[in-house]
């Protein structure tokens, strides 16, 4: 299981006592401040690494450790020298911390603090700006992760098990705690900024209600209610007045910044997004149908090492990461096929939950028992039914590859190519 936060050498998390965050959203960017209180409870000092991820839109622009009453500030210097420096502190004995992009991932930094006496505190404080992604609606979309606090299950919480196995799955390796009470606080507070209007904001956690601090609603807060476990990513979406105006927003120098850096010189953003109508008619829901190979070569090893997953083992996952992740308003099917086939449903239906659970019931249950891979007879039951008005029909085939009468196949698809997308998962 892989941690974040402020770890051991060994990996093992460093307790955490409180997580703070201010956000600070202008228009399409937000500027994120966040603090994390640890305290070593060991006997004895520890050298702490401080590991977190980052998304690719995002920048570090500040990073500060607070260890022992002695506060560290990031300085950007060349990698050895840097090196050199950290390994001379640590050796004195001294406080020190080493900020560095993880070689194996580009968006994984790590930061070691240096010694943490026992019994001491580190607060550590991680600045960032992050672009903002835009939702369909027209929404601002910010997301805070769920990845620095490390999770716990409350008394009374039960254990998942898979569906292949009777082995406990992740949530296994999750410490208990008693009561209903984690051991670190956490806080959320946002202030949202734009030229154009505050409309509404949405969250998927519960909020506060929202304040508006000026008149005309181009300024408000908002903050997370009391009583939030962080078990899950917080998300907030943000809907702006007049979103297709252009904005401009200027960032001064900061006061002690020095001359010619990244901070020390001004920023202008300029924001637009065109409103662009949509074609007449154009629907982006679609149909999806699935067929399935359920032929005897199906329930061979993916590959010859021992313990290999079986081929119809690992298309029925992808089948149900699809089936999950389709789109409301669409509608779908699936074909079982070999020296016979079958569909779940008489024609496609409507994509609901009561429709997703009943074919996510009849995917597990599919075998690899249907003989040869027969698949040119499902195709032509697919193409000898009218596709619905506004929703391009595309076909998901889930094959080991090792198909009956290939040219008649190939010819088939090719006759139906103008209004049928064929795809290979």
């Amino acid at each position: 299981m892989e941690y974040c936060g402020l770890l051991t050498l060994s990996k093992q998390p460093v307790p955490l006592k409180s997580i703070s965050v201010d956000v600070s959203i202008n228009q399409f960017v937000a500027d994120v401040s966040a603090t994390l209180d640890y305290k070593n409870e060991e006997t004895g000092p520890v050298e702490a690494l401080f590991v977190f991820p980052m998304d690719e839109d995002s920048a570090v622009y500040n990073f500060q450790a607070l260890v022992d009453g002695k506060s560290i500030v990031a300085e950007i210097r060349e990698k050895q020298q840097a090196q050199e420096d950290y390994e001379n502190a640590i050796s004195q004995g001294q406080e020190a911390f080493l900020l560095e992009q993880d070689s194996s991932s580009g968006d994984i930094f790590s930061c070691s603090i240096g010694n943490l006496p026992p019994g001491q505190k580190a607060a550590v404080t991680l600045s960032y700006v992050q672009e903002l992604s835009l939702e369909a609606d027209g929404a601002v979309r910010f997301v805070l992760p769920a990845i620095l606090n490390p999770r716990y299950l409350l008394q009374g919480e039960e254990l998942g098990f898979s569906n292949s196995s009777a082995e406990p799955d992740i949530t296994s390796q999750i410490p208990w705690i008693p009561g209903k009470e984690l051991p670190y606080t956490f806080s959320v507070s946002a202030n949202i900024c734009s030229s154009n209007g505050i409309e509404k904001v949405y969250s998927n956690c519960l909020l506060s209600p929202l304040q508006y601090l000026e008149d005309d609603k181009t300024v408000a807060q908002v903050s997370l209610a009391e009583g939030h476990k962080f078990d899950r990513d917080v998300e907030i979406l943000v809907y702006y007045g007049g979103i297709n105006m252009p904005t401009v927003s200027l960032e001064l120098p900061q006061a002690d910044a020095k001359p010619d850096s990244l901070m020390g010189d001004p920023a202008v953003m300029v924001s637009f997004y065109p409103s662009i109508p949509e074609a007449e008619g154009e629907s982006t829901s679609g149909e999806f149908i699935f067929l399935m190979d359920c032929s005897g070569s199906m329930a061979t090893p993916l590959n010859y090492e021992m313990g290999s997953q079986l081929r119809i083992a690992s298309a029925k996952e992808t089948l149900i990461l699809l089936l999950k992740s389709l789109p409301l308003g669409c509608y779908f099917n699936i074909y079982g096929f070999g020296s016979t086939f079958d569909s779940f449903f008489p024609e496609s239906v409507e994509y609901t939950q009561q429709s997703m659970e009943e074919a996510l019931r009849r995917v597990k249950a599919l075998e690899a028992d249907l003989g040869g891979t027969e698949i040119l007879e499902p195709l032509k039951n697919i193409y000898s039914k009218p596709c619905r008005p506004n929703h391009p029909r595309q076909l998901f085939v889930f094959t080991d590859g090792e198909v009956a009468d290939t040219g008649l196949v190939i010819a088939e698809v090719q006759r139906h190519s103008q209004n049928h997308r064929p795809f290979n998962p």
